[in-house]
C-alpha cells in the first residue's frame, strides 16, 4: 500500500536513526523466519500486524544502558502508533539528495526497527546546477512550500528559483529520475530485499545480477505463475516480467498500448526480448554490469531511431477532387 510523498514530522524526528543489524541482507531474522501453513494462501491484515508486532518487540537491544533502553521504549511506543496505518498506507517525505534520504518521522522507525532498507529514486541530477541550487537539501514538503513562497516573492531571483524547482517536480512527476535510477542501481546491495517507494506506493525490491526487480503484486497477475518479478531499468514504466528465477516471462506486459500499430507493438516486444537476452548472456558470463543501464538505454534509443527512419509516418492522403457533374 502507498501513501503520499509527504508527511508531517513526528515526535521521533530528533532521534538518531538506528544502526542496521549486523550480518543481515535487508530483512531481520524474525521476519525471515516466519512460517506459513503449506496450504495457506491468504494472510489477514490482523495476522500480519500481529506478526510484525512480535518482530518489533524481538528487536530489543541486548545492552542494558538506561539511555538505550529509554530510546528503545520510545521507539516502540511510536511504532505501535504507526503500525495500524500499515494496512492503509504510510506517509513518507523524500529528500532529493540520496536514494535512502527521507525526513525522519515515526513512519521511518518501523523500517529501522525491522532493519528493512527503504529506497526511492527521486533525485536531482548533479549536472544541473540550477536545479541543485533550487532544490538543495529540502524534503518534498519543504520544496512545495518554497515554490509557493517564491511565486509570491518580489525578488526576481527568488521567482526564477521557484520556477526551476517547479519545473523539476513536473519533469520528474513519475517520482523517478534517470540519475536516481542509476544511483539506486549502484546503491542497492546484490541479493538484498528492500522497499522501493514511488508514485505513492511501496514495492518489494531486490537486486539480481546487478539489475533491479520489483515484486509483482497486481491483482491481474494473481494466476500468472510465470509472473513474479518486474524489471526496473527505465523511468517511463517500460519493463519486462520475469519468473521466480528471473527468466523472461512471456505474459503480456502491462505497459502495452492496445491502440498502437501491430508492427510497433512487435518492435517494442523485440526491444524487451533483446534486453532480457543481453541480461541472460551477461549473467551466464558472470560479467560485472556497472555500465549495463546506460548501454541498454543507448541501444534502445538507437533502435527506436532506426525504426523511425525505416517506418516514417505516412503523409495524409490528398484531398479528393470532385469531377464535374458529381
Amino acid at each position: 500500500q502507498g501513501g503520499g510523498p509527504g508527511g508531517a514530522p513526528g515526535a521521533g524526528g530528533a532521534r538518531p536513526r538506528l544502526p542496521p543489524s549486523p550480518g543481515g541482507k535487508g530483512l531481520t531474522l524474525p521476519l525471515l523466519q516466519v512460517k506459513l501453513p503449506p496450504q495457506k494462501e491468504v494472510i489477514t491484515a490482523e495476522e500480519l500486524m500481529a506478526h510484525l508486532g512480535d518482530c518489533i518487540l524481538a528487536t530489543q537491544p541486548r545492552e542494558t544502558s538506561e539511555g538505550l533502553q529509554l530510546n528503545f521504549q520510545q521507539n516502540i511506543s511510536d511504532t505501535m502508533t504507526v503500525l495500524p496505518k500499515l494496512s492503509t498506507g504510510l506517509d513518507v517525505n523524500v529528500r532529493f539528495t540520496g536514494v535512502s534520504d527521507f525526513e525522519y518521522t515515526p513512519e521511518c522507525i518501523v523500517f529501522d526497527l525491522l532493519n528493512i532498507p527503504l529506497y526511492h529514486g527521486w533525485l536531482v541530477d548533479p549536472q544541473s546546477p540550477e536545479t541543485v541550487q533550487a532544490v538543495g537539501k529540502l524534503s518534498y514538503n519543504q520544496l512545495v512550500e518554497k515554490i509557493i513562497t517564491c511565486k509570491q516573492a518580489t525578488d526576481s531571483s527568488l521567482v526564477s528559483e521557484g520556477l526551476v524547482a517547479e519545473q523539476f517536480l513536473e519533469a520528474t512527476a513519475s517520482q523517478l529520475s534517470y540519475h536516481g535510477l542509476c544511483e539506486l542501481t549502484a546503491a542497492a546491495p546484490e541479493g538484498e530485499l528492500g522497499v522501493f517507494f514511488r508514485n505513492n506506493h511501496f514495492s518489494t525490491m531486490t537486486k539480481h545480477k546487478g539489475h533491479l526487480y520489483l515484486l509483482v503484486t497486481d491483482q491481474g497477475f494473481l494466476r500468472e505463475e510465470g509472473v513474479v518479478w518486474e524489471s526496473l531499468h527505465t523511468v517511463d514504466g517500460d519493463s519486462c516480467f520475469c519468473d521466480t528465477d528471473f527468466h523472461l516471462s512471456h505474459a503480456p506486459g502491462k505497459g502495452g498500448d492496445p491502440a498502437a500499430p501491430p508492427d510497433h507493438q512487435l518492435q517494442q516486444r523485440q526491444v524487451d526480448q533483446d534486453y532480457m537476452v543481453a541480461l541472460s548472456l551477461q549473467q551466464q558470463q558472470g560479467q560485472d554490469p556497472p555500465s549495463v543501464l546506460s548501454d541498454l538505454e543507448l541501444a534502445r534509443q538507437l533502435q527506436h531511431e532506426e525504426y523511425q527512419q525505416h517506418h516514417p509516418h505516412p503523409p495524409p492522403p490528398p484531398p479528393q477532387q470532385q469531377l464535374p457533374g458529381q
